[in-house]
């Protein structure tokens, strides 16, 4: 184990044993690093890694404090991992995709509320005018399909699902491209498909939704582009 190493660890140990608390100040410099039986520079690595994990944040001139520790904030590196990985993992990313947001619909039905249904009714709703310009705005068609697919998501109850589907998010957008440009009546198709997912949503059916929602997703793992194919994608 590195000396950077150790710092992570023992401060990760410090949390879990409750000696240090979600907005808490860290002990400064001198007396954590000699806790830690470690240099100052060796600290300030471990200290930085922890920062981009999301475990940490610095306020300048004011000392470096523990953050909230929500899943949001410490899954968000897990998008940066997703898109380090080539395009040959992209049906394995979907498959993934579909597990969890069959899930998050099933949650978000039994629990949305009636402004919540509002919200995605009106997310809907611009997709009219949008295939209905010429050129039809492709970027804004998976704008609004990302959105409707986020306020599911942020419905379903649970903080950790809802991270692990918007890290999933940005590494889709690329396939959802290829998608719409290359499969005649897509989006059209995708829209009756999301409209279907929402009356099970507004009928609060957690089955149905379910069901809607695999049966959207698997049609979009039917359609996904050959990894050299996304070469095309502009």
């Amino acid at each position: 184990m590195s000396r950077t190493d150790e710092v992570v660890d023992g401060i990760r140990r410090m949390i879990l044993d409750g000696r240090l608390r979600p907005g808490d100040r860290l002990p400064v410099e001198k007396d954590l690093a000699d806790a830690l039986q470690v240099s100052r520079g060796s600290l300030r690595e471990g200290v930085r890694a922890l920062s981009i994990l999301g475990v940490v944040h610095t306020r300048q001139g004011d000392g470096t404090y523990v953050t909230s520790l929500d899943p949001g904030r410490l899954l968000s590196p897990m998008s940066l991992v997703l898109d380090l990985q080539d395009d040959g993992a992209m049906p394995a990313f979907h498959s993934v995709r579909r597990v969890l947001e069959v899930e998050a619909a099933g949650l978000a039905a039994s629990r949305m509320p009636d402004a919540a249904v509002a919200e995605a009714r009106a997310i809907l709703d611009q997709v009219t005018q949008v295939l209905h310009a010429n050129p039809v705005d492709h970027d804004k068609f998976i704008e609004i399909d990302i959105a409707f697919h986020r306020v599911i998501a942020a419905h379903t109850g649970n903080p950790v699902l809802e991270a692990l589907i918007e890290s999933f998010a940005g590494r889709t957008v690329r396939a959802r491209l290829w998608r719409v440009l290359h499969t005649e009546g897509i989006e059209e198709r995708t829209h009756d498909e999301h409209e279907a997912i929402w009356r099970a949503l507004a009928a609060h059916d957690p089955e149905a939704a379910r069901i809607r929602m695999a049966s959207h997703l698997l049609g979009v793992e039917d359609s996904l582009p050959k990894p050299e194919n996304l070469d095309e994608v502009p």
